[in-house]
C-alpha cells in the first residue's frame, strides 16, 4: 500500500494546426492517503480519466510531478509503477481462459532468466497433466494458488476455464477486477468500471468493490459520472471541472458544505434548487417575496464580504402540504405542480412557483395526493438555505 501525491500536475495536448495547446488538466494539486478509497466525479472532459492514466504511466505530465509511496514516478515505465487499472472495456485477452487472465500480470511481475524462463514455461503447459510428468516449478505454484485465492474472493472458481466471450457482463468485470487484485499493487485505479452493467448488476458490483477495498485495504482511485457511486463507496470525493480541482471532501461534507454554485448542482438528486435572491436584514427577497432566515443564516449575511446573487436548497428541505388553493403564508411560497417523478417509498414533485416562475423540485411522501396542476403551499426551512455570491462562491 501507498500514498499518491499530485503536484501541480499539468497536461496539454498540442492541436494540429499549430494553435493554442488544449489544457486539459490546470495544475491538479491531490493526495490520497495510504489506503484511502477516492473517488473522482465531474462531467465529461473534465480531466478524471486523463488523471489515473498519468498516474498508470499511459500519459507524459506537461509539468509538475505525480508520488506514489513519497517516490516519484514520473520517469518510470508503466511495469515498474506498481499499480493497477480496471479499465472501462474490462480489456481482457480473448483467447486466454478466466485462469489465464487471472495469472497474466503474475508471470510478468518479475524477469527471469532464459532456463528459469523455460522451466516455468514447461511448468504451465504440463499443469493439467497426471502428477509424474508434470515439470516442477514453484514460481508457477505460487502463480496458481494466488489464482485460486482471487478466484474464491471473487466467486470466480466454476468459471476458471472459461472465455470471455462465454461470460456475462457482470462476470467479465469481475474477472477484470481479480486480474488487478491477484497483483497486490499499491494502487488500484478504476475508470468507470460499472458503466456498462444494468441496474441490478452495477448495484451488487458496486458493494462488491466496497467490500473489498475495505478488506484489502489498498489505495483506490475511482473514476465514475455516477452520482450514487460517487456518494456511497469513496471515503473522500474530489469534484473536478474544466481541468480544476473545485472541492474536496467526503460524501457529506459536498453535499451539505459545498463551496461553489458547481458543486451544488452536480452533487446530490436532484440538483440543489438554485434561485435568484437579494438579502435583507431579516431574511431574503425571492423575487419580490420576503422569506425570514434562521438567526444562524442572518449572521452570515451580518458579516458577508460580497454580495449575496444567488440562494440554494435542497429538496429534502422544502416542505409541502396537502394540494390547496388558499394563499400561501408569510414563510411559504405559491407554486403548481408540472412534474411528477414516484420513486415508490418518496416522489419528486417539479414546481413551478408563482413569483418569477422559477422550477423547484421538492421531495414529498409517497402518499401525498399530488396531481399535475395543482396549487401547493412549500414551506423551505429557515436553516437550509446555501448563500452564493455573484462569482458563484459560497459564502461561509
Amino acid at each position: 500500500m501507498a500514498s499518491v501525491e499530485f503536484c501541480h500536475c499539468r497536461k496539454a495536448y498540442p492541436t494540429r494546426a499549430g494553435g493554442t495547446a488544449t489544457e486539459v488538466l490546470k495544475g491538479i494539486d491531490l493526495t490520497v492517503a495510504d489506503g484511502e478509497f477516492l473517488v473522482l466525479v465531474g462531467p465529461s472532459g473534465c480531466g478524471k480519466t486523463t488523471l489515473l492514466r498519468l498516474l498508470a504511466g499511459l500519459e507524459s505530465l506537461s509539468g509538475g510531478d505525480v508520488l506514489v509511496g513519497g517516490r516519484s514516478v514520473q520517469h518510470l515505465s508503466p511495469a515498474r509503477r506498481n499499480v493497477a487499472m480496471v479499465f472501462q472495456s474490462y480489456a481482457l485477452y480473448p483467447h486466454l481462459s478466466v485462469a489465464q487472465n487471472l495469472a497474466f500480470g503474475l508471470r510478468r511481475s518479475r524477469p527471469r532468466r532464459g532456463l528459469r524462463r523455460i522451466q516455468d514455461g514447461l511448468a504451465h503447459c504440463t499443469a493439467l497433466w497426471p502428477r509424474l510428468l508434470r515439470v516442477p516449478s514453484r514460481r508457477e505454484a505460487a502463480v496458481q494458488r494466488r489464482v485460486q485465492e482471487v478466484a474464491a474472493m471473487l466467486d470466480l472458481g466454476n468459471l476458471l476455464q472459461r472465455r470471455p466471450r462465454e461470460l456475462s457482463g457482470g462476470q467479465k468485470q469481475r474477472v477484470a477486477l481479480g486480474r488487478a487484485i491477484a497483483r497486490e499493487p499499491a494502487v488500484f485505479l478504476m475508470d468507470e468500471p460499472l458503466s456498462n452493467l444494468d441496474a441490478k448488476l452495477r448495484g451488487e458490483t458496486r458493494l462488491a468493490i466496497a467490500r473489498l477495498q475495505k478488506t484489502l485495504r489498498t489505495t483506490t482511485i475511482y473514476v465514475t459520472h455516477d452520482q450514487v457511486e460517487a456518494m456511497t463507496m469513496g471515503h473522500r470525493i474530489a469534484v473536478l471541472h474544466h481541468g480544476a480541482l473545485q472541492q474536496v471532501g467526503t460524501p457529506r461534507q459536498l453535499y451539505s458544505q459545498p463551496v461553489n454554485l458547481f458543486v451544488a448542482q452536480f452533487i446530490g438528486h436532484p440538483p440543489m434548487n438554485l434561485l435568484p435572491a437579494m438579502p435583507t436584514s431579516t431574511g431574503l427577497v425571492l423575487d419580490g417575496r420576503a422569506l425570514p432566515l434562521s438567526e444562524r443564516l442572518r449572521a452570515v449575511l451580518a458579516q458577508r464580504n460580497a454580495p449575496v446573487a444567488t440562494a440554494g436548497i435542497r429538496a429534502e428541505a422544502l416542505r409541502v402540504e396537502a394540494p390547496q388553493d388558499q394563499a400561501p403564508t408569510s414563510n411559504s411560497l405559491a407554486a403548481t405542480v408540472v412534474a411528477i417523478e414516484a420513486l415508490g417509498h418518496e416522489q419528486l414533485l417539479g414546481c413551478r412557483l408563482a413569483a418569477g416562475q422559477h422550477l423547484v423540485q421538492v421531495r414529498a411522501a409517497a402518499d401525498l395526493p399530488a396531481r399535475l396542476g395543482d396549487n401547493l403551499a412549500i414551506t423551505p426551512d429557515q436553516d437550509a438555505w446555501h448563500l452564493f455570491d455573484a462569482q458563484g462562491r459560497a459564502l461561509p
